[in-house]
């Protein structure tokens, strides 16, 4: 079978351009058999590191990278849009996955199609997400379009599964679920002297100790629940207060972000001094400042997956995270997950894994072993049916 790819969000740091290239690689590795087409703009050809006899690259020129243009405000060159059509369009494909409707784009209506839908959040959302009229638009009519031309829609959890059936209108059936996983490098051996060593590099004493977020600035993460907890918690244990890092990309996010706003936050709360903007770190880099956190925090009001969750998990980190995602059943037993808005339950959570290590630990170990249950070639083994179902 001769599966097109539009490889276009490879580039991309954020968990739908990690999805990309872990099921795109994943899937390649487990269907030696089939042939798979990757569609790649310029900047993705520049990262793209997939080498394999099964995978075959066709490099389209365009004017802007879809994942930048089509996650900023929803709008894209249409003559770009043209291009992408066109380049799918010469090729004899069965079919054509899409990793992420963000770069979605129309192909011919006679080759079935299978779009990635992460999650409902801008539909549920919509002013955190979309707050300009415009961009609100172009994304209904994008989704809309390709929820419609698709033969299957495929998302990453059970819960991300329901919120899009109701958000988007389509029959549960319609869609297929593919579970994320935590990549190689989470799971590794714990390395002390690296953690020190990473710490160091991030402004961090011996003997200091930390909470992590990881993820993006935008609004429906819910920081400035995070902000407020962390400092109540400064004033608590002033004698050792503990420190947040906040790991994610400060500059150039093509997201709607508030990060001014928690940078105010963060100086009218005096904890200027306990907080770090570490920017983005790579995975070899992260796990190590995931491994060593007190708990990875993740208060967003929603989450289709909650990948950084997962990833610190997996590094036997626990986590506080919310509720509305999959990580209570995903992670049951490693970690607390706090409803979005309790933030009482939140600050709670927080002073009871800097206070409690024998349950922090324990919770840390079973966080491990959860994690550890998730695996791409699974992911890319439940993709790959829905792939050859929508092909028949």
């Amino acid at each position: 079978m001769r599966i097109g790819v539009d490889a276009s969000c490879w580039a991309n740091r954020r968990g739908y351009g990690r999805f990309a290239r872990e099921i795109i690689s994943s899937m390649a590795t487990i269907a030696p058999d089939d042939e798979f087409v990757c569609f790649l703009d310029p900047l993705s050809a520049s990262t793209f590191d997939l080498r394999s006899a099964n995978v075959r690259i066709v490099n389209v020129a365009l004017r802007e990278s879809p994942t930048e243009a089509a996650s900023a405000d929803g709008s894209r060159s249409i003559m770009d849009v043209l291009r992408m059509s066109r380049a799918v369009w010469r090729e004899q494909l069965d079919v054509f996955f899409f990793p992420s409707v963000y770069t979605w784009f129309p192909v011919s209506p006679t080759l079935p199609t299978v779009v990635t839908i992460h999650d409902a959040i801008p539909e549920r959302f919509p002013a955190l997400t979309l707050p300009l009229p415009r961009a609100r638009a172009l994304w209904r009519l994008k989704t809309r379009l390709a929820t419609r031309q698709a033969k299957r829609i495929l998302t990453v959890s059970e819960y991300a599964a329901n919120e899009v059936a109701r958000a988007h209108n389509v029959p549960r059936s319609r869609i297929a679920v593919a579970v994320e996983a935590p990549a190689a490098a989470y799971t590794g051996k714990r390395d002390d002297a690296a953690i020190a060593e990473e710490a160091r590099r991030h402004g961090l004493a011996d003997g200091d100790r930390w909470f992590i977020y990881v993820g993006g600035f935008n609004p429906h993460k819910n920081l400035p629940a995070l902000i407020r907890a962390h400092a109540a918690l400064a004033r608590e244990f002033a004698d050792h207060p503990p420190l947040l890092l906040l790991v994610g990309t400060v500059s150039g996010d093509v997201f709607h972000h508030e990060q001014e706003s928690i940078r105010r936050m963060i100086r009218d709360s005096g904890t200027e001094t306990l907080v770090r903007w570490t920017g983005y770190v790579d995975d070899e880099k992260l796990r190590h400042l995931q491994a060593g956190a007190i708990a990875l925090v993740l208060p967003s009001e929603s989450e289709g997956f909650g990948l950084p969750a997962v990833e610190a998990a997996a590094t036997g980190t626990p986590v506080i995270a919310t509720s509305e995602s999959p990580l209570p059943r995903l992670l049951d037993g490693g970690g607390i997950f706090v409803r979005p808005g309790d933030e009482p339950g939140l600050l709670a959570a927080m002073r009871l894994m800097l206070l409690d290590e024998t349950t922090r630990s324990a919770m840390g170990r079973q966080a491990r072993v959860r994690a550890a249950a998730l695996t791409w070639p699974d992911s890319a083994k439940s993709a790959l049916a829905a792939i050859r179902e929508a092909a028949r």
